[in-house]
């Protein structure tokens, strides 16, 4: 239980156990592709005490429960992901897990996850199971100290753009667009002179890249999901936003 809300690793479906299973392994994946310095930033110490809300994120598959076996994945396996309006303060149009900072009345980050998924998408929360958490890490960008809830579903129902001012996209994105090699590649920002650059995915409505990149990269390499792709393709992050639309056409 996480701040009064249950987690139930043992409803997650027989493809999703490698991952639940190892999730304490997913910060270790994490931290193989992110630069030193940022990394600092993100979990080194002292990160822990540093100013800044509390928040939480909702890392929700669905999928079939059954007739797959351990860790292979079903086509129909999927991943909920938004893209924020443009016009937000902090990661403007960038495509990220629903969720957001707690509130006073939450029962720790798991019901934050929960409700703020609710409130970005419209899910019926009462179709979800929780099932573990991520190592907390602070975002320097928002100053969030953000817990990766990990979750299943084996039907969410629909879900779509609540609030049109805080989220433009909300979609349910196939695992396997993720693991297919040809929609990913790497992105690099430039700060303060040095150039950090992190895995992304481009698919046809959004540019997976930063914080939601590095995790969904790490899950699929726990998992055992992940399959060779080219780590020299490396683009400027404004480069690889503007091909966002030009993969309409491709695969998924």
């Amino acid at each position: 239980m996480t701040g009064g809300v249950p987690l139930n690793p043992e409803l997650r479906p027989p493809w999703l156990a490698p991952l639940v299973e190892n999730v304490d392994r997913v910060p270790h994946a994490y931290r193989r592709k992110v630069p030193p310095e940022l990394l600092a930033a993100v979990t080194g110490p002292g990160t822990a005490d540093r100013p800044g809300r509390d928040a939480a994120v909702l890392v929700l598959f669905s999928g079939p429960h059954a007739d797959h076996p351990a860790g292979q994945l079903p086509d129909e396996a999927d991943l909920l992901l938004t893209v924020r309006a443009n016009t937000l303060r902090h990661h403007a149009g960038q495509a990220a897990f629903p969720g957001g900072a707690a509130d006073p009345e939450d029962a720790g980050p798991v019901a934050t996850a929960l409700r703020e998924a609710r409130e970005e998408t419209g899910i019926d929360i009462g179709r979800l199971h929780p099932l573990a958490t991520l190592e907390r890490m602070f975002i320097p960008p928002s100053g969030f100290h953000v817990v990766p809830v990990l979750a299943y579903s084996p039907d969410p129902g629909p879900v779509a753009v609540v609030n049109e001012a805080e989220t433009a996209v909300v979609a349910r994105v196939p695992v396997r667009a993720f693991v297919n090699p040809e929609n990913r590649l790497m992105v690099y920002r430039t700060r303060a002179g040095r150039r950090f650059a992190g895995p992304a995915f481009l698919l046809n409505e959004m540019l997976v890249w930063g914080f939601t990149g590095h995790v969904i990269s790490a899950m699929l390499d726990v998992a055992g999901w992940s399959q060779p792709w080219d780590t020299d393709d490396i683009r400027e992050l404004d480069e690889a936003m503007a091909l966002v639309g030009d993969n309409s056409e491709g695969p998924l």
